[in-house]
């Protein structure tokens, strides 16, 4: 499923307009960001929780070359299921 066929689904299932889901579903996906970004966690109770974890700097090895690089500390986003998502995908 695409970003299209998710607006359609929210407009049909919420009783809005394709522009109403899409707005509704942008200030969604920007409000977590938002949150993600000051290091906050997203819970949403029964669909799971995003948070932000830090990966410190480390040695890699370029596969190709065989020459070892320093990969830099970051950020990555993480997302764990809640129980009642697991149910349904199960």
């Amino acid at each position: 499923m695409n970003k299209t066929e998710l607006i359609n689904s929210i407009a049909e299932k919420a009783g809005l307009t394709k522009v109403q889901a899409k707005a509704a579903l942008e200030a969604a996906v920007n409000t977590v960001s938002e949150q993600l970004a000051k290091g906050d966690k997203v819970a949403l109770i029964g669909f799971g929780t995003f948070s932000v974890s830090e990966k410190t700097a480390r040695k890699g090895v370029n596969p190709r070359t065989k020459e070892v690089i320093d990969i830099p500390a970051r950020k990555a986003v993480k997302f764990k299921a809640g129980a009642e998502l697991n149910d349904v995908v199960k």
